[in-house]
């Protein structure tokens, strides 16, 4: 059903990891490089345990801007669910993280998930555009989950 290809508007850029004798860094977004409606409103952390997927889910209006640093390698699975995309039904899946830091920006409509492949806890960051919630966490969360429909047309691997 869906092609393997790019997708219209999905970011994946390569992090630079700045090492010294003290351990390392890395610039995980910068406002001079993402455009006014992708800046962040807030952040998190996630540890997803070995074998654990999230997702996949998608979102109307909110932006993912996600961070793959490690520990552990996660496989990340995009699909482009926007009917009005020059890549509509495409399929992207990378493995990232620890062995290749990434970060992801993942507009809305996308459908996205990732699972950690690694043996150990891994770490993801996120910086959406939207609040979770809304305002104080009294509006809808916007979120359209498939995780849990076993008929899903997004089907991790």
């Amino acid at each position: 059903m869906f092609r393997n290809g790019e997708i219209q508007g999905v970011v994946i850029r390569p992090l630079k990891r700045c090492s010294d004798h003290r351990g390392w860094l890395i610039e995980l977004y910068r406002d001079d490089e993402l455009e006014p409606e992708f800046l962040p409103v807030m952040s998190y952390i996630s540890m997803t345990n070995p074998d654990v997927a999230r997702g996949p889910h998608e979102h109307v209006e909110q932006t993912d801007l996600f961070g793959f640093l490690g520990p552990s390698n996660f496989k990340v699975y995009l699909w482009d669910n926007r009917k009005g995309s020059s890549t509509y039904m495409n399929k992207k899946v990378i493995i990232v993280g620890e062995s290749e830091p990434v970060s992801i920006l993942v507009p809305p409509g996308v459908v996205h998930a990732y699972k950690n492949i690694g043996e150990t806890v891994g770490m993801v960051t996120n910086y959406p555009n939207r609040l979770f919630a809304g305002k104080r966490r009294k509006e809808p969360v916007d979120e359209t989950r498939h995780e849990n429909d076993t008929s899903t047309i997004y089907q991790l691997d």
